[in-house]
């Protein structure tokens, strides 16, 4: 049946239509050959539930549901999220960090990233935490090998500060991080690696390379400008 997307009622028809099928895929489906449709079937009945419905009480309990049953790093990673923020839920940061974990170990880097910044954040939302400077590299670490470009730059950017009796400053991988993190797409990183080479912080001085990678951070932003002006115009 095809739908015509200009009219409301039909709209409504395919969402509800949505909703019932994720809804057969999380509850009903749980058979041994079916097992991995039944936990994507959950996390997309997590999605409906927050992004149509904007039941987020209810998208948090299959989130968590989700995580705690069959350990699905995504959901791991949303319910520790409505946790962080205390969103359609009561804010606990504890819980936050403990369910970051889990989606960390079950392989999603947003949760390392996130948990990792928990530990090392001095921004107001955690700043009353310990911070654990030895626990949040290791998270970020674990992101950064899995290609999470802002956690390569934000561990770049540890080592080139240097943090008092935690961290020590160094440019050596500085330079390391920086230049994944470059490569991984993000442009900071790209104008931090160009620095290091004009200065010969972290690696030897080379004018050349110092402008390639300045070539590179300046044609990545202009890349991000397009595309937002893009997003505004057809916004």
């Amino acid at each position: 049946m095809a739908f015509d997307m200009k009219k409301e009622e039909e709209v409504k028809e395919l969402l509800d239509n949505l909703g019932v099928e994720y809804r057969f895929g999380c509850y009903n489906e749980k058979k041994p050959d079916n097992y991995h449709l039944c936990i994507e079937g959950c996390y997309m009945l997590g999605d409906y539930l927050e992004g149509v419905k904007k039941d987020f009480e209810k998208a948090s309990k299959v989130y968590r549901a989700n995580c705690d049953n069959a350990s699905h790093g995504k959901s791991c990673y949303k319910f520790a999220n409505y946790k962080f923020l205390g969103k359609g839920i009561k804010q606990d940061m504890d819980d936050a960090f403990s369910y970051y974990i889990k989606g960390c170990s079950a392989g999603n880097s947003d949760a390392c990233l996130n948990g990792g910044l928990m530990c090392v954040s001095n921004t107001s939302a955690v700043e009353k935490r310990t911070k654990d400077y030895d626990k949040g590299l290791e998270l970020l670490g674990k992101a950064c090998d899995s290609n999470n470009a802002f956690s390569c730059y934000y561990i770049s950017g540890l080592f080139i500060q240097g943090v008092k009796d935690a961290i020590v400053k160094d440019m050596n991988k500085a330079f390391e991080y920086s230049v994944k993190a470059c490569e991984l797409g993000n442009m900071y990183a790209c104008a931090n690696v160009s620095q290091m080479y004009n200065k010969g912080d972290g690696v030897e001085k080379d004018k050349a390379k110092s402008e390639e990678y300045k070539k590179k951070a300046l044609e990545m932003q202009d890349e991000f400008k397009q595309q937002h002006q893009i997003q505004f115009q057809q916004t």
